[in-house]
């Protein structure tokens, strides 16, 4: 058990209140001592590194200037938070992180008065705090409203909606731009230093002020073109321009790992600023730790690790990733169809695509942050007669869908969406679980929406949905490694809306869609061991349905159970519509879909949340007995 670092000046810091008393020339001290502390932390328990790293000076020297929680501090991107988090009373729980009944790896409000906003996602951060500054100004009841955005979120086109809506109200907003990859600009020293103190002054705002004041005595025209001519003239030497055409009062670039550069700039804005300003703050992600400042993307997310060496501790694979199936099964049929495109949103590893991107560089595009344009940009794509991959999240698809029910479905075009990290994500909680794209898509006229049971399915899926030009198509697949089934060299076409027969039985019958299908099979081991004979099957498609297949298990069966790793509406709500048109929900049928739980789940082992919801072994088997009216629970090991 290694020892945990000494921290004499972070002790004396129980909640943001206890900075005040720490003198300003001791603050470099008490940033090593938070940055142990924090890598310390997530060696125990993984998650975020990189990003909390490159903001510990930050995170002191807001809560230090600022009077939190009454003033509102809101992380774009929540995993930029652990620093927050130890500061605001929560370190005595920091090494619970993304731990069943732990902190979240987020920010959270049920968790704390200090997390005004939970945020998981990227990009909220302005328009969050924007809501909270215009309604502090209703309530009359003056107070900063600070929204932290970086590490990517800036390519987000919402960041940009609520930059346009905050100049425009001139509402007093205080945004720090965390450039944590000198994507908009380097620092520029100790002269960009100089500049943003003098420019964040009580001399040049109040003259800035007064001016404004002076020039509105002439008139509208006559007071923007003077307005604009001085931001203008301060852009070309500041920087900043395109802020300032937003309405916002632009300060920067700064050094955001001195506090030489950001407590005097920050306690300026705190003192003078009277509308929005932005604060262009550089920092390096990983800072202080030197395997995360040598690779940044590999120690964005980390397992547990070794402080020392930074060596992260995997187990080692039984089979290979979903992520790496579905991006090896692209690569092949892109060699076989030259029309083959990939687009991913800001996550080309998490994808799978950075392997394709290394083979066909000229077909795989990353767009940033920005689903929505994703969506319509593969749009755009398809109507050519290319066929595009929109390879995203479950979770994030969410942010575009809007795009594709207007730009593809209505449409028809032939966009493909391979859907990763469905159903249950373990650490990253209800945030990133996968629970809703069957839901909102299957609804949509046209849609052809599949899930992958295994590895080889996969691989099926993708070579299907690439050979398919009738219209959009889905397949979905959840994070983590497959069950170890034999690979096809490569994937076969399957017959659209036809499902596959497992096993047959005669009581109970269980239909599967998505990778619940092995609990399906140990639960139909058990439901024949206790002399109720199971037939299993796996239906591939939520749309179309295999009427087919669900009318010979209807009739056929006693029992008929869905399983799903979603929400309810989704694939066994289809099932249950098509039955009750056919009559079969009057004639004696025991009818019963298996879904997520109706609640969002906090972190835990995915194996956890599924028992939880009831979609393991054991829940299936629970349920057939209490379609039986039978609620004697069948006892079952997983251990072999």
């Amino acid at each position: 058990m290694s020892d945990r670092p000494d921290t004499p000046l972070l002790d004396r810091v129980h909640v943001p209140v206890d900075l005040k008393d720490i003198d300003d020339r001791d603050m470099p001290q008490l940033a090593d001592e938070l940055r142990a502390e924090m890598i310390d932390a997530v060696s125990v328990t993984g998650g975020h590194l990189g990003a909390g790293l490159g903001v510990v000076e930050l995170t002191l020297a807001i809560h230090k200037i600022f009077d939190t929680p009454h003033d509102r501090l809101i992380f774009d991107v929540g995993h930029q938070c652990y620093p927050h988090k130890i500061l605001t009373g929560r370190r005595d729980r920091i090494r619970t992180l993304r731990q069943e009944d732990g902190l979240s790896g987020f920010t959270r409000r049920a968790e704390s008065e200090y997390d005004p906003f939970g945020a998981a996602h990227s990009s909220t951060s302005i328009s969050a705090g924007l809501g909270m500054a215009v309604a502090s100004a209703m309530a009359e009841e003056p107070r900063n409203v600070i929204a932290v955005i970086g590490d990517g979120a800036m390519s987000a086109g919402m960041a940009y909606e609520a930059l346009n809506n905050a100049g425009a109200l001139d509402a007093r907003l205080i945004v720090i731009l965390n450039d944590n990859d000198m994507s908009i600009a380097p620092p520029t020293g100790a002269m960009s230093a100089y500049l943003a103190r003098l420019a964040s002054g009580r001399t040049y705002m109040g003259v800035r002020e007064f001016g404004k004041k002076l020039t509105a005595y002439l008139g509208k025209a006559v007071d923007r073109a003077i307005t604009r001519a001085v931001e203008h003239a301060r852009g070309y030497v500041t920087g900043g321009t395109l802020f300032e055409e937003l309405g916002f009062y632009h300060i920067g670039p700064i050094d955001g790992h001195s506090f030489d550069h950001l407590l005097p700039v920050l306690r300026n804005v705190r003192d003078n600023a009277q509308g929005p300003v932005l604060i262009h703050v550089v920092t390096q992600k990983g800072k202080g730790y030197a395997p995360a400042e040598a690779a940044a993307d590999k120690y964005h997310g980390v397992s547990k690790f070794d402080v020392i060496t930074g060596a992260q501790a995997k187990a080692p694979p039984n089979a290979p990733s979903y992520t790496r199936v579905f991006a090896d099964a692209l690569i092949e049929e892109a060699a076989h169809d030259e029309k083959i495109v990939a687009v991913t949103a800001a996550m080309p590893s998490g994808t799978g695509l950075d392997k394709f991107l290394e083979v066909y560089p000229e077909r795989c595009f990353d767009v940033g942050i920005a689903e929505q344009h994703a969506v319509t940009f593969c749009a755009g794509i398809a109507s050519e007669g290319y066929r595009p991959f929109a390879a995203l999240y479950s979770t994030f698809l969410q942010r575009a869908y809007d795009q594709v029910v207007h730009d593809v479905a209505i449409q028809g075009l032939p966009v493909r969406f391979p859907i990763d990290r469905a159903g249950f994500v373990g650490a990253d909680g209800p945030t990133h679980a996968g629970s809703f794209d069957t839901t909102y898509l299957a609804t949509l006229p046209g849609f052809v929406v599949m899930a992958a049971a295994d590895e080889a399915e996969l691989k099926h899926m993708v070579r299907t949905a690439a050979a398919y030009d009738e219209g959009p198509i889905s397949f979905r697949y959840p994070r983590g490694e497959g069950a170890g089934v034999d690979l096809p060299e490569r994937g076969s076409l399957l017959e659209i809306g036809k499902g596959r027969l497992i096993k047959e039985g005669g009581k109970v019958a269980i239909l599967s869609f998505g990778t619940r299908l092995a609990d399906c099979m140990l639960a139909a081991e058990d439901l024949d061991a206790a002399g109720l004979p199971a037939t299993v099957a796996d239906a591939r498609f939520a749309k179309p349905l295999d009427h087919e297949l669900i009318l010979q298990l209807a009739r056929h069966h006693e029992v008929m159970i869905t399983v799903e790793e979603g929400a309810v509406g989704g694939f066994g709500s289809h099932v249950m519509q098509f039955l009750a048109h056919e009559g079969l929900l009057d004639n004696g049928l025991k009818f019963r879909p298996l879904v997520m739980p109706d609640y969002f789940m906090q972190q835990a082992k995915p194996e956890a949340m599924y028992a939880r919801a009831g979609l393991d072994r054991e829940g299936i088997v629970k349920a057939a007995f209490q379609a039986l009216g039978n609620e004697r629970l069948v006892s079952t090991s997983t251990q072999a």
